[in-house]
């Protein structure tokens, strides 16, 4: 056998193992020229081998196929040491939007030269589907939650990353909006560029639109030397308007221009500066009672809120605060690298009992204070802050003699017929129905969790 039918047969060979991978694979030379590109990439994409191999990357899919967090759009590849993973969406040949996990590491030849690219991708978008469907997702692009309206902001998450229009994120303080906005950034084709998050409300009124357009050299008493505002920091990236009810009227019209032309002027500047941005902006402040009395421009509320979001207070997912605590307590034992205290079911159930005015925010500083405070092996209702324990009522084991005869029978145990009972008794207060049961909030939280039907009847109160 010559050396040139062993090497024939060991391409097939190759070929005929990355055919039979279950991931997708392209490989593409420093120049982006395609060299490989298996079956699966081939279902994956729609698009052919023979429409790929030898081809430019960019060409063969019209478009960036990483879109935004291409390595290889500049003349000079920028591409970091080792491999890079994110999640990424693409559209197929025929127009489908899919979600895919990536993986991309670089191709090192043997004289240490930068050769290309070894990309490897998963198509997860019929799981996405079926656990938003199920409704049994508990984190997604890093928001932690299980509750029914969390999953409903996934799904909205999800749903905008393939289009740049206006999302405008609304909710109590502390419920999380600017991690909603980065997800959206993260999933999105913009998730390689800058994510530039402006408080609104903390800019003095008098320089709001020198940080936001920038500056000309002697545009005002102080300005020194040009200097680029947040949307040119921004470009390619996503721009987060946090608190944007607090915007002056004049820079509001000046937003506007934007969001109509794409294009501003810096303060003292004449010429127009173009940038590539996805904005999104955010309020706990209702943007619709802001309009009505004059303090915002309609025009401006209509070209801000295309995809609205509105965020749910933690108090309307109270079935998270486990899901949140854990999250909070495992995240305290990677940051101080020594073991943590648990929860224990009676601090827990305190902390379903509280109404949360500070969100997601308040609740993740009650786990910090609880741990530094915590002496033992459990976090006890004596580590969390007063404001947690006082004003509640909880009767841990409720006596006999306030038990219908039905939720008796079932004591100790849950069942749909004795959680009724009890709902009824409390007139549809699940805190108080844990009480009539005798069992901790969590462990009602937890039965409910698995029972929708119940939640229903619930509403019904």
């Amino acid at each position: 056998m010559n050396d040139l039918t062993q090497t024939i047969l060991d391409r097939d060979n190759l070929n005929l193992v990355l055919d039979n991978l279950k991931l997708g694979i392209i490989a593409h030379t420093d120049k982006r020229i395609i060299t490989v590109f298996n079956k699966e990439a081939e279902r994956i994409t729609g698009y052919s081998k023979e429409e790929a191999i030898g081809q430019d990357c960019h060409m063969v899919f019209d478009t960036p196929f990483c879109g935004g967090k291409c390595s290889f759009c500049g003349d000079i590849p920028q591409f970091p040491a080792g491999s890079k993973e994110y999640p990424l969406n693409i559209v197929t040949k025929d127009g489908a939007t899919r979600q895919l996990e990536m993986n991309v590491s670089p191709i090192i030849g043997k004289d240490n030269i930068f050769k290309g690219v070894l990309a490897s991708f998963k198509d997860v978008t019929e799981t996405l589907n079926l656990s938003l469907k199920a409704e049994n997702l508990s984190n997604f692009a890093g928001i932690i939650g299980k509750d029914k309206l969390m999953q409903d902001i996934f799904r909205q998450i999800r749903d905008v990353a393939m289009y740049n229009y206006p999302v405008h994120i609304s909710g109590d303080t502390g419920t999380g909006k600017e991690r909603v906005a980065y997800a959206i950034h993260d999933v999105s084709s913009y998730g390689s560029g800058a994510f530039v998050p402006v408080n609104c409300g903390a800019l003095p009124e008098g320089i709001v639109e020198s940080e936001l357009f920038g500056h000309v050299k002697g545009a005002f008493s102080g300005a020194i030397k040009e200097r680029k505002g947040r949307f040119e920091l921004a470009d390619k990236g996503t721009l987060l308007l946090d608190e944007v009810a607090e915007l002056p009227l004049n820079t509001q019209v000046k937003l506007l221009r934007f969001l109509q032309e794409g294009s501003f002027e810096k303060v003292g500047g004449e010429k127009k500066v173009s940038v590539d941005v996805r904005i999104i902006s955010a309020t706990n402040k209702n943007l619709k009672d802001q309009v009505k009395s004059g303090k915002f421009r309609e025009d401006l509320f209509y070209r801000l809120n295309v995809i609205p979001i509105e965020l749910p207070p933690l108090r309307h997912r109270k079935s998270d605060i486990p899901l949140l605590a854990a999250h909070f307590l495992k995240q305290a034992e990677q940051e101080s690298n020594h073991p943590v205290p648990d929860l224990s079911a009676e601090s827990l159930d305190f902390m379903l009992d509280y109404h949360w005015p500070g969100n997601v925010r308040e609740l993740k500083n009650v786990i910090q204070f609880s741990v530094v405070r915590s002496r033992g092996k459990e976090i006890l209702p004596t580590d969390l802050p007063k404001e947690i324990t006082q004003n509640t009522d909880i009767n841990f084991g409720a006596s006999k003699k306030y038990l219908e005869p039905d939720i008796l029978q079932a004591k100790g145990k849950l069942d749909n017929e004795s959680v009724k009972a009890a709902i009824r008794k409390a007139g549809g207060n699940k805190s108080k129905a844990a009480r009539v049961l005798g069992v901790g909030r969590a462990t009602l939280y937890r039965f409910l969790d698995k029972n929708e039907d119940l939640k229903d009847y619930i509403d019904q109160f």
